[in-house]
């Protein structure tokens, strides 16, 4: 039997590349010029931290943190930006979780994606983890093409690993 497991996993050491980075260029752009803003990666919780001096600034710091996450080769969908940015005296701050394994809501949809695709494979969650297991590579490289052209339904990177034959 044939498997491959589906994981979700941002590699930290890239993270805290891109996020220097950034750092560096927000340093170093005019329209940050006299900024105390901060933005730093808490390896430790996997969280992004910014503080800036406004909303405009806090924006346009996520543009460039996306944008050099882009060209480290992550992709930008594993930062959760859900969470409000707060005041904190003159500060504003967000804190920005970086997704990290595969939450139930969405081992859900993957199962209910490979199910509906009628392949010949099975799938099993297993903590953070779905291991997809068939006869044939075929069938499961179709469920990989599958996965791959439902990405934007599913909200967060996948990468796919331990293909065994």
């Amino acid at each position: 039997m044939a498997s491959f497991d589906i994981i979700s996993k941002v590699d930290p050491q890239t993270m805290d590349n891109a996020v220097n980075v950034a750092r560096k260029e927000i340093m170093n752009r005019y329209d940050f010029r006299d900024t105390k803003g901060s933005l730093e990666f808490d390896k430790k919780n996997n969280e992004v931290h910014i503080s800036m001096e406004n909303d405009m600034r806090l924006q346009h710091t996520e543009d460039v943190l996306i944008g050099k996450m882009v060209k480290q080769g992550l992709d930008a969908t594993a930062l959760d930006f859900s969470k409000e940015p707060y005041a904190s005296g003159a500060m504003v701050k967000k804190d920005i979780k970086v997704k990290a394994g595969i939450d139930k809501e969405t081992s859900k949809k993957i199962m209910k994606i490979i199910k509906d695709s009628k392949a010949k494979v099975s799938a099993a969650m297993m903590d953070e983890t779905i291991r997809v297991t068939g006869k044939k590579i075929d069938d499961l490289q179709q469920v990989i093409a599958l996965l791959r052209t439902n990405a934007e339904e599913i909200g967060m990177p996948l990468q796919y690993v331990n293909m065994k034959s």
